[in-house]
């Protein structure tokens, strides 16, 4: 018996459209991040997918995908378990400020490290380390049981506390996961085995 985790990052957002550093400020979706999670709900359910159990974070983009998501496979009356354990990166100083305009402040170089570097984070703020830190316990104590029950879970987060999950699962160093990108509204579906580990990634 296998689990099924189906993890998707959050429709395009207001703020990435406007290449802006987000982190936990809270706005919602773009028309074509509503059409992201939409075109994610119908891909799903022609896959066959039925989801048992949901989870999200605390902010709106990520919750707001979830529920077209859901709209798309047609399920009503279900429990949502929301956390801020699964917020995006806490970017700090850095939010809320052009990613263009960061670079003339503190310099390209600088900015990169912030932005790609495992465990430097930005004044005030999270590195992906510190991310994994919180994201992490609570996939293991919340999320991997359900799976270890062979349910089937949907995740609906965001980019950098995805990444941690992700890294986790596929046993990737800090190299390998700063370099792996996680499209809007783009699923990546496993099967988890009764001990927790990966059995297999799904294409669909």
């Amino acid at each position: 018996m296998t689990g099924t985790l189906i993890l998707v990052r959050h429709g395009e957002s207001e703020w990435n459209l406007k290449n802006l550093f987000t982190g936990w400020r809270n706005p919602d979706l773009t028309e074509k991040g509503i059409g992201e999670a939409r075109a994610t709900g119908r891909r799903l359910k022609a896959a066959g997918y039925a989801p048992d159990v949901y989870f999200t974070s605390a902010l709106k983009r990520a919750q707001h995908t979830l529920d077209l998501i859901l709209e798309e496979l047609g399920v009503t009356e279900v429990t949502i378990t929301r956390s801020k354990l699964l917020n995006e990166r806490d970017y700090g100083d850095l939010s809320g400020l052009n990613k263009d305009d960061a670079r003339l402040k503190w310099g390209e170089e600088q900015v990169l490290i912030w932005r790609r570097s495992f465990d430097v984070p930005p004044p005030g703020g999270e590195s992906l380390k510190d991310t994994a830190a919180r994201t992490l316990p609570y996939y293991e104590g919340r999320i991997v049981p359900q799976l270890k029950a062979g349910k089937t879970v949907l995740v609906a987060a965001h980019g950098n506390s995805l990444r941690s999950i992700v890294m986790a699962i596929e046993g990737l160093t800090p190299e390998q996961i700063l370099k792996r990108e996680l499209a809007t509204g783009e699923p990546v579906i496993y099967r988890i085995g009764t001990n927790g580990q990966l059995v297999e990634r799904v294409a669909i």
